[in-house]
């Protein structure tokens, strides 16, 4: 591998990023006027989440990333407890009847993003301990699962269904490329669909997102709104958009247009050619990401890149998928172009540790 792949990988997530903060304040600016009295209320937190991120980015592309190894154990436990106290009343902060967030000042943190960085970590680590059990279901198996299930757990209870797809995706994959059996992967999913379908029609506004992604006019003004606007902005930019700071839907019509759907904006302003820009930039993001899985100097570093790059692929997808109304909505904001926060700074640090191993695969 040469050094043109940690190059193109660090442009790509650059324009990512740029596209993100030009975008994050076009379709925050007129909401932030009218709730904040501000404009650019949005895009100066995101500023601030942007130095943050590239700070921890640079601190973890300079360490070595196999001393991550030693403080696996610790950060877990820092995980969990994390995950405890986010859903205590008082500590951790609710927002639409979800407990997902600590609140310091006017920055929040979300520890599931966190967590998601922690499981990837664990389970390269595991997978390079544990190379010659990985087919064996108690030794190979088991526990990697008991640990993905208790952090699963106590994300659903905040609640959160979206980042515990992706992060049970992610370590399906995961695991799948170390060697474990078909069988065994295909038992935990075929387990899972009655638990999912249980968690679905159990909770009345995710049974109504699954009854307004089969069909949103069933609902028009209530829960089938939100899916009907993304496809309206979408459909409304054309081939060439309507223009950069144009869009009428983050009028107040798309919710959640700087964060969750922001990629629906980014159609109905930059049009068909501005989505297509994006999504391509995330598949060479991929293609970069795959040398660097596939030229890692050691194991540890392999599945570490491996984990990285399926759960950026991941949120990706499922974003964009909700956003063109092909898949229910989820929640899951789009790598380094939406408003997120804790997401989007453990995004950079995602970069950051892929370059660090990028690197180290060079003088291998």
């Amino acid at each position: 591998m040469t050094s043109n792949t940690k190059v193109n990988l660090f442009i790509t997530a650059v324009i990512l990023i740029c596209i993100g903060t030009v975008m994050i304040y076009s379709a925050s600016s007129i909401y932030a006027l009218e709730r904040y009295n501000d404009g650019t209320f949005f895009l100066k937190r995101h500023l601030v989440f942007l130095f943050i991120g590239i700070v921890l980015a640079f601190f973890s592309m300079s360490l070595d990333y196999k001393i991550l190894r030693k403080w696996i154990k610790p950060a877990l436990i820092v995980s969990f407890l994390l995950l405890i106290l986010v859903l205590v009343p008082g500590i951790g902060r609710e927002v639409a009847g979800a407990r997902r967030w600590f609140r310091f000042k006017f920055i929040s943190f979300q520890p599931s993003e966190f967590v998601n960085l922690v499981m990837i970590v664990y389970l390269a680590d595991f997978i390079a301990r544990k190379t010659k059990y990985t087919s064996s279901f108690w030794r190979g198996f088991v526990p990697p699962m008991s640990i993905l299930g208790v952090c699963s757990l106590l994300i659903l209870m905040q609640p959160d269904l979206g980042t515990v797809i992706a992060l049970g995706t992610a370590a399906l994959i995961m695991l799948f490329l170390a060697g474990s059996k078909l069988s065994y992967l295909l038992s935990v999913i075929l387990g899972g669909l009655p638990l999912l379908g249980i968690l679905i029609l159990s909770v009345p506004y995710r049974r109504m997102r699954i009854l307004s992604f089969l069909n949103p006019w069933l609902d028009p003004k209530g829960s089938g709104f939100q899916i009907i606007q993304s496809q309206v902005a979408l459909g409304s930019g054309g081939i060439f958009g309507v223009g950069l700071g144009r869009s009428r839907q983050k009028l107040f019509y798309l919710p959640a247009a700087h964060t969750d759907f922001i990629f629906s904006i980014i159609g109905e302003e930059l049009g068909l050619l501005g989505t297509i820009g994006v999504i391509t930039l995330f598949i060479i993001f991929i293609r970069q990401g795959s040398k660097i899985i596939k030229n890692a100097p050691d194991k540890f570093g392999h599945f570490l890149a491996c984990g990285l790059v399926t759960m950026i692929s991941l949120k990706a997808l499922i974003n964009i998928g909700v956003s063109a109304g092909m898949l229910p909505t989820k929640g899951l904001p789009l790598p380094f172009i939406s408003y997120g926060g804790s997401s989007f700074v453990f995004d950079l640090v995602s970069v950051g540790l892929l370059l660090n191993i990028a690197r180290a695969g060079e003088y291998s």
